[in-house]
């Protein structure tokens, strides 16, 4: 540890005697006759000035610069290699562009900060590499993509390529010769531009993560070169695409939607709720935040008449924070659609995201203490601001708290709602679709403590960049299993999809709010309603996350009522995580597995066992990082208790073999499932002492069911009565209840009642 903080030290005096010498040594150039005026987009003159004014006594900058240095140095003495592009995610030659225009940018940045003519002449040998290369390739020969590439597989990753290339660019464009500069033009970046775009307009001219990056490669680079042409169809799209309407993308995504607008403007009208919440889930936000507020920055910097960061009401400031907010005690997103387990905001896209909402958004404080845990900032203006704020102690701390995000353009498009008390976190869903990256779950939910997952939501079947596994992007039965509505925990009928497991269908829908409420600390709660997932039946379910003196730690009520048409089998899973302790009910375990189905999911679930209650409850006991967890739930005459696991008709082990508790219900018209999740107890594996390992219910029933009521009692070990009561009909805030149950008299203002 001694030696690394002397290298550091070390590297940082030599950064240092570099911008000394730099700052009073005229460039050795002389090919560079215009004055210029970049860099313009990111960095800027005057903020490089003041970079370097503080270099030294700005820790987490000063930081951040000397492993970027170090990393570019050890790029430089490797050499620069541009491959004939030829393979998916995670191969070679994908790799190896992938990392090209990252280390691109911050060669450029370096050159800015450090005024060092080796990283501008490392920009431009590799720059005149890809010149050389690019009017040579015909498209990738890879043919998975729906817009294929040519330095990649698909024209999103030949996108991400020029957003980052545009700013090292932008950092040595003064330094080129005109000479170079038309060069570079006109062999690489017009071209390159005008394939992504007028070349794939199936690509370009779309509301998706994927034109975004898109749109924002193009407008970057027509920044850097004052090209008005390519910035108007970088920001409103291009005027004409023959595209028809119906035309899909590799996920069954429509491609042209009569109505939307487009371009980057476009992106940010459609996708985003009010709330900053975006349609496509967490993960694709995290994604798609980086090229949002990277142009955003650019746009501000070289066009601040279109006060983009007031645009939609700042809805790119937003995001960062709704985005923020989406994601577990250690930072993990949650993985809602399409999402890969373990991606945070750690991520270098969060690191921008943060310095940038912090240095335009008003220097939230509590956005520097997610910082100083990314321990690194962006080297420019907003990287300073927070290594600035952070080294004056400005930080506070970042409190998440209960928050109800609205989904789509105008925020009326259902929405996830996240109840948060002491270390539990409820994540409930009842979202639009989420464009092609939306899964078949309205309703869902899933449930964490300390960071980690109780009830767990599957998230994406790919293994994201891992060449061995379909060359690293999605997996069949990413279809097949991860977008399926019994992979998720919310009701699924007679074995069904919700709306056929058709996204035509399924993205005209979304679910509604009925009621949130988190102004009582003790009592958290959520409901939404669905009536189009199943024609003929209505679904509204009912979170509520409690703390109560008689239970060691909070714990969650679910209600879920359904009325239908017609008498139906309905299947209530939940994707619990870890190990059976105890249930009170006795199962058949068979020495031979099934699968629990031949379609829409259920042909990836083994039927591992199965029983009936034994009593009005089912009761159902698990461990899961030497913690205990109970599952209380009513129970019906009719109801069939499943254990099942993931990974039937999986011959390629690609997905985990996740364990679930499926509540059946058979021939049952109208009905509500009512349960309790109990976090009690630990296990301490050194003194192998288990405590508080059972649950603190003796009881729970359904008092009342109506049209207009619902209430579930609960009573405790210690012989207490808990009750809560949701008024189904009317969710006023304001209205007056008065409801007889029992011989009880309860009167309540509101949605709902609870003591």
């Amino acid at each position: 540890m001694k030696f690394k903080k002397r290298v550091s030290k070390i590297t940082l005096f030599l950064i240092l005697l570099v911008v000394t010498i730099s700052c009073n040594t005229t460039s050795v150039n002389t090919n560079n006759t215009d004055s210029g005026s970049h860099p313009k987009l990111i960095l800027t003159k005057q903020g490089v000035n003041n970079i370097r004014k503080h270099l030294g006594n700005v820790p987490i900058f000063d930081k951040s610069l000397a492993e970027t240095k170090a990393e570019i140095d050890a790029e430089i003495e490797l050499g620069i290699q541009v491959p004939i592009p030829k393979d998916l995610s995670g191969g070679y030659t994908h790799e190896r562009h992938k990392k090209n225009f990252v280390v691109l940018q911050k060669a450029g940045v370096l050159y800015q900060i450090l005024n060092d003519e080796k990283y501008a002449n490392y920009v431009k040998d590799m720059l005149f590499a890809y010149a050389k290369l690019y009017p040579t390739l015909p498209v990738h020969p890879q043919t998975r993509s729906y817009a294929r590439g040519k330095l990649f597989w698909q024209c999103l990753n030949d996108s991400n390529w020029l957003v980052y290339s545009a700013q090292a660019y932008d950092c040595i464009y003064d330094w080129l010769s005109k000479e170079e500069r038309d060069i570079l033009e006109n062999d690489l970046f017009i071209p390159f531009a005008k394939f992504i775009s007028e070349g794939n307009p199936q690509f370009f001219n779309r509301v998706h993560n994927h034109s975004t990056w898109g749109n924002v490669a193009v407008g970057m680079i027509a920044l850097v070169m004052d090209n008005d042409e390519l910035l108007e169809n970088a920001l409103n799209g291009l005027k004409t695409d023959n595209l028809t309407t119906g035309m899909r993308d590799n996920d069954g995504g429509f491609i042209k939607v009569e109505g939307l607008r487009l371009g980057f403007f476009g992106n940010l009208d459609e996708p985003f709720s009010p709330d900053g919440y975006y349609n496509e889930g967490p993960y694709y936000q995290r994604y798609a935040m980086y090229p949002f507020l990277i142009f955003a920055e650019a746009l501000h910097n070289v066009k601040p008449e279109l006060k983009i960061f007031e645009y939609k009401d700042g809805v790119l400031l937003k995001g960062v924070d709704a985005l923020l907010n989406l994601s577990d005690k250690n930072g993990n997103f949650f993985p809602l659609n399409d999402g890969q387990k373990g991606m945070s905001y750690y991520t270098a896209a969060l690191v921008s995201a943060v310095d940038i909402a912090y240095h335009y958004g008003g220097n939230n404080p509590e956005l520097l203490s997610i910082a100083k845990k990314q321990d690194r900032v962006v080297l420019d203006d907003t990287g300073l601001a927070i290594a600035l704020g952070i080294k004056e102690g400005l930080e506070k701390p970042f409190e998440k708290k209960s928050i109800n995000l609205s989904d789509g353009k105008n925020g009326d498009e259902g929405g996830v709602g996240i109840l948060r008390n002491k270390d539990l976190e409820l994540v409930y869903k009842y979202a639009s679709h989420g464009s092609s990256h939306g899964h078949y779950d309205k309703l869902s939910f899933s449930l964490y403590e300390n960071g980690n997952e109780v009830i767990q939501d599957y998230g994406l079947a790919r293994f994201v960049n891992i060449e061995q596994k379909g060359g690293g992007n999605y997996l069949k039965e990413n279809k097949t299993w991860a977008k399926q509505t019994i992979a998720h925990n919310t009701l699924s009928v007679n074995g069904e999809n919700h709306f056929q497991g058709k996204f035509a269908i399924g993205s005209k829908h979304h679910s509604e709010l009925y009621f949130y409420d988190d102004k009582n600390p003790n009592v958290q709660i959520i409901s939404a309603t669905e009536v189009n997932a199943y024609p003929g039946t209505e679904m509204l379910r009912t979170f509520a996350l409690i703390k109560d003196e008689d239970f060691q730690r909070p714990f969650t009520i679910d209600l879920f009522k359904i009325k239908s048409n017609s008498k139906n089998q309905y299947d209530l899973p939940y994707y619990y995580l870890g190990h059976i302790m105890k249930t009170n009910f006795d199962y058949t375990a068979f020495n031979q597995l099934n699968a629990l189905g031949k379609k829409n999911g259920y042909q990836h679930l083994w039927k591992e066992a199965s029983g009936k209650p034994s009593d009005n409850n089912t009761v159902f006991s698990w461990k899961n990082n030497n913690l205990f967890y109970t599952l209380t739930s009513t129970a019906t005459n009719s109801d069939e208790l499943i254990l099942g696991r993931i990974g039937a008709h999986d011959p390629n082990y690609n997905l985990r073999k996740d364990p679930t508790l499926i509540i059946r219900r058979k021939n049952t018209q109208n009905t509500t499932f009512a349960s309790v999740i109990e976090s009690h107890g630990s296990y301490n594996p050194v003194t192998e002492l288990a405590l508080n390992a059972y649950s603190s219910i003796s009881d729970l029933k359904i008092v009342i069911d109506t049209d207009n009521y619902t209430a579930v009692s609960i009573t405790t070990t210690k012989g207490t009565s808990k009750i809560l009561i949701i008024s189904n009909k009317d969710n006023s805030k304001d209205k007056n209840h008065t409801l007889k149950i029992n011989n009880k008299n309860y009167t309540w203002v509101g949605s709902y009642y609870y003591n």
